[in-house]
């Protein structure tokens, strides 16, 4: 079987193209892809969706019926569509594909970072200033905390991973003494 995301590209990409020039702009399809892509994750729906006792319109309107509010006719389409190839294991990453998309036509980025220690607003814009110089591109931080970095941030934007924690200079001497 195919990866999940080579089958969740086109996807994304139908979706993309067919509203991107919507009046309520690509923010709010962000979220409603989102929303329904929880939904999609949660693993009582997606048993739910494999009973072979419900038929594909069966199985969509369940489907639909468990988001809080009326999806537009775009994204009723799209469940339509997974459920009849039994694809709705790839709507989570439709919506992070559909988010790239956004992203790159936005000029932007997701940067995840993760720190050591809690990291405050006022050194938070100072680090995104530099990545953005750095990247050439308008980042969105995502931060975590992870104390077994010991000290230090570790950045990830798309491919690219900039690790100044004390953990990998650590890691990265013990392999020089190793050699």
């Amino acid at each position: 079987m195919a990866e999940l995301s080579t089958i969740a590209r086109p996807y994304a990409e139908a979706l993309f193209e067919s509203v991107r020039s919507d009046a309520r702009g690509l923010g709010w399809w962000s979220d409603q892809v989102a929303q329904l892509a929880e939904v999609c994750s949660l693993p009582d729906v997606l048993e739910a969706m494999g009973d072979p006792r419900l038929s594909d319109e069966q199985r969509a309107n369940l489907l639909l019926g468990l988001l809080p509010e009326a999806l537009p006719p775009e994204l009723v389409n799209l469940v339509g569509l997974v459920v009849e190839n039994d694809r709705i294991p790839a709507v989570p990453l439709v919506a992070q594909q559909f988010e790239q998309l956004r992203n790159q036509l936005e000029g932007t980025a997701l940067a995840h970072i993760t720190s050591a220690f809690p990291i405050d607003d006022d050194h938070l814009a100072r680090l995104l200033a530099g990545l953005e110089r750095k990247f050439g591109l308008k980042l969105k931080p995502e931060v975590n905390v992870d104390p077994d970095l010991i000290g230090g941030v570790r950045v990830a934007v798309g491919d690219h991973v900039l690790d100044t924690s004390v953990q990998a200079r650590l890691a990265s001497l013990r392999d020089t003494l190793a050699a």
